[in-house]
């Protein structure tokens, strides 16, 4: 079962990202652990998600886990925001020599079944498309037609329009165009192009 979740879900690092993508479809964001915390271009697009769509936490249940949840909730406007813990679960992950300090297993190790009625205890709006989600989404072609990508100085200019929506500087293309889908519509996308 794979819900469809409006909200954008933050996770630690790629290894849940990767578990994640596997059970939801939606926008994932990963803070690279406590990278979360010098990284200002990351927590203003986190912001941004945040007023348009909402964000979910899960983050591991270790001492970790609750510092980088602790740091979101009191950057993020409560009615933004909403959280999914994952129980306390021992053992060690399968790409892992030992268990993790704590000896509890991250978002990575739990049960596929466990997460989805995580997200689902903590309020995740499912099977809907956001409110504000356009008709015409933006594409990757769209991305390249506007010079964005695959093409001369496409980088430079990627590298623009990220500095203008306040967006961290190496997010990739892909990742690029669902933020931009969570973001705004294609109009809002052209014209925005079109003053660069």
């Amino acid at each position: 079962m794979r819900l469809k979740v409006k909200e954008a879900v933050i996770v630690e690092g790629k290894y849940d990202k990767i578990k994640l993508s596997s059970l939801i479809d939606g926008v994932i964001i990963e803070t690279n652990g406590f990278q979360i915390f010098k990284d200002p271009e990351q927590m203003a697009m986190i912001r941004r998600l945040a007023e348009t769509r909402g964000i979910l936490v899960l983050t591991d249940s270790d001492g970790a886990g609750f510092v980088i949840r602790n740091y979101l909730s009191s950057s993020i406007p409560a009615e933004q925001i909403k959280h999914a813990y994952v129980p306390d679960m021992f053992g060690k992950e399968k790409r892992k020599e030992k268990p993790s300090k704590e000896g509890k297993l991250g978002v990575e190790g739990v049960p596929a079944q466990v997460i989805l009625e995580a997200l689902q205890r903590a309020g995740a709006t499912c099977g809907q498309e956001p409110v504000a989600c356009p008709k015409r989404m933006i594409t990757k072609t769209d991305l390249f037609e506007a010079g964005l990508s695959g093409g001369e100085n496409s980088a430079q200019k990627r590298r623009a329009l990220l500095k203008r929506l306040k967006l961290p500087e190496h997010l990739a293309p892909n990742a690029l165009v669902k933020v931009l889908n969570s973001l705004m519509g294609y109009e809002e996308f052209y014209k925005l192009v079109q003053e660069l």
